[in-house]
């Protein structure tokens, strides 16, 4: 389905089944996409700005460039997702499953993904400045040269998380701690 740059702002697409559509460009500003079926769909520079996306299945779907500034996922389905260069910041994604994703030079700064499961994502110089991560499972995550400046790592797990280069500034290790540069969160991994 062949939906690219339409203008679908505001539109009522809960529990849609959108697998596969090509929604590149499309405009889905604070559409209501909640428990939508956008697994493998095309959304890569697509604006989903204030987008609510609670519950909606995103898996294997490109969103790479999109602008998801302060869209609700939570307890969405992200796993093996695109999301390079995504803008996410403000974003609510608590309890939503990020396992495999691609987070690279992604903005999340502000968001909230507390509880969240993102095993083995890569967020290789993500900007998560201010970021609520507690609790959020990151083990075997990829973290190099990310921003995390007033991060919240509560409770995190950080099992075999590759923070080289990662930049801590204020940053809540899991166990509680906060850190500045030069000190990072290496020995303070556990909850």
């Amino acid at each position: 389905m062949n939906w690219s740059g339409c203008a679908l702002s505001g539109a009522d697409l809960r529990n849609v089944d959108l697998s596969n559509a090509d929604l590149y460009n499309a405009d889905l500003s604070g559409a209501d996409l909640s428990g939508a079926d956008l697994s493998g769909a095309d959304l890569s520079g697509a604006n989903l700005l204030q987008a609510n996306l609670l519950q909606a299945d995103l898996s294997g779907a490109d969103l790479s460039g999109a602008d998801l500034v302060v869209a609700d996922l939570s307890d969405a389905v992200l796993s093996d997702a695109w999301l390079l260069d995504a803008d996410l910041s403000g974003a609510q994604l608590s309890g939503a499953d990020l396992n495999d994703a691609w987070l690279l030079e992604a903005n999340l700064s502000g968001a909230s993904l507390s509880g969240a499961n993102l095993f083995s994502s890569d967020l290789a110089g993500a900007y998560l400045a201010g970021a609520n991560l507690a609790g959020a499972n990151l083990a075997g995550a990829n973290l190099a040269g990310a921003y995390l400046a007033r991060a919240n790592l509560a409770g995190a797990s950080l099992y075999e998380a590759d923070l080289s280069g990662a930049i801590f500034n204020q940053t809540v290790c899991p166990d509680e701690v906060t850190v500045s540069a030069p000190d990072t969160c290496d020995g303070h991994r556990s909850a």
